[in-house]
């Protein structure tokens, strides 16, 4: 069994992937970690796993651990690998924004899957993508592994509540969200960097704008994403190139219907829609920003660091949302 400890272990996305390790097969929780609840029960901080999971948060990392994940906030994980005794021989993968970017001598490999499964196989340290990112790049990869992103790219997409994180805030708290929305950090959302540098990686030269436009909608989980640019490609041929590109991961289809966050919610799931209108080439994408944007993805990369089927442990689960 795979003994896996988790660092930061209040939040969403750690409540998220409590419950995915809890039904995992090949692995075991071998001690969940936070300092503002150690010694506190887990499911005070997460009231759905009472009565189901019983155990106390604790303030140090278990010495047997195999894997660590690392859940805290942006900005902290340098403070905590150097905070806790974390065993030398345990692999990492980090959730936060700290270790996705390419700089030298940053150890961490990308962990987007459908960009990146043969170097995170091996690898001893993976950092998880961001939720938009995800599902942003998704909806654009097939496209620039043909070199096909020759125009600018238009984004237009709007997250659930969730992916603000668990502490509250002017924009986060239900009185204010509910029956409302708004657009937030145009053109300049941190995500944009890690996009820009995965599609450079498969497209080589790469340097056309994207214009991004994010927005937060008033319900909790799930993220819907409208990329455009023009294009000469058929929808027909875009089709055949999104299909054939994803082929051999499980996760991501390509769907003839129009899309609607709820098709993926509670899955690990991501789902493409392709059109063609004049020449404006349109991917709708969706994905659940826990899951597939967050702890979902983080245990797919889990799955391939221990040689584990892909999918393992990671279709409909039980969920807070």
């Amino acid at each position: 069994m795979i003994k896996a400890s988790i660092i930061g272990g209040a939040g969403y996305t750690a409540g998220e992937l409590i419950r995915l390790l809890m039904l995992h097969p090949d692995v075991e929780i071998a001690s969940v970690v936070s300092s503002s609840h150690a010694n506190k029960s887990v499911s005070e901080a997460h009231p759905d796993l009472a009565g189901w999971l019983e155990f106390n948060f604790t303030d140090s990392v278990h010495p047997n651990s195999d894997v660590v994940f690392l859940c805290s906030g942006h900005g902290n994980s340098k403070t905590i690998l150097k905070k806790y005794e974390i065993p030398e021989s345990a692999k990492l993968i980090d959730l936060s924004s700290d270790f996705r970017h390419k700089a030298e001598g940053n150890e961490f490999v990308y962990g987007l899957p459908e960009l990146n499964r043969a170097y995170i196989k091996p690898a001893k340290k993976v950092a998880n993508p961001g939720c938009f990112a995800t599902c942003i790049q998704l909806a654009l990869l097939p496209l620039a592994s043909q070199s096909l992103i020759q125009e600018p790219v238009h984004i237009s997409a709007i997250t659930g509540s969730t992916g603000a994180g668990q502490k509250p805030s002017e924009t986060t708290h239900f009185s204010w969200r509910s029956n409302n929305a708004s657009v937030y950090k145009a053109f300049t959302h941190q995500h944009l960097k890690e996009i820009k540098e995965s599609m450079g990686q498969l497209q080589a030269g790469f340097n056309e704008p994207i214009h991004f436009i994010p927005m937060r909608g008033a319900f909790t989980r799930g993220i819907l994403s409208a990329v455009y640019l023009k294009s000469d490609i058929s929808a027909k041929d875009a089709n055949s190139i999104f299909s054939d590109y994803y082929f051999e991961h499980p996760f991501v289809d390509v769907a003839d219907q129009e899309l609607d966050i709820k098709q993926v919610v509670n899955t690990n799931r991501a789902l493409i829609n392709i059109k063609k209108e004049g020449n404006q080439l349109l991917m709708t994408s969706v994905i659940d920003n826990l899951l597939k944007g967050a702890s979902g993805q983080a245990v797919q990369n889990m799955n391939l660091m221990f040689g584990l089927e892909e999918t393992t442990g990671l279709f409909l689960k039980p969920s807070a949302f």
